[in-house]
């Protein structure tokens, strides 16, 4: 099965909405911006019906080099996690009944 490319996931749209695809490529375009700016400035961005942009800081931690089994240290640094909405997750994978 095939992946979904961006450009075909803009004339998807483009149908769905009935507007150009110029206008639609915007959209998406001005949404993914939108939610890169966000994170970068409140640490999370939502995307409602799909889930979260989340800033997350690492601590400093200890590591081994897999190669040599060296322990190295491992620094600091921030990066970004995406949390998957509750109902995306439920309706992908449906929860297992007890």
């Amino acid at each position: 099965m095939a992946k979904m490319t961006q450009s075909q996931m803009i004339k998807e749209l483009a149908a769905a909405t009935d507007v150009p695809n110029k206008t639609a490529k915007a959209l998406v375009t001005a949404y993914a911006e939108l939610a890169v700016k966000e994170t970068k400035k409140n640490g999370m961005a939502v995307l409602p019906g799909i889930g979260r942009l989340v800033r997350v800081d690492r601590k400093a931690r200890m590591g081994r080099n897999p190669a040599t089994g060296e322990a190295i240290k491992i620094p600091a640094k921030k990066v970004v996690k995406f949390r998957v909405a509750k109902v995306v997750k439920d309706s992908i994978v449906p929860p297992k009944k007890k």
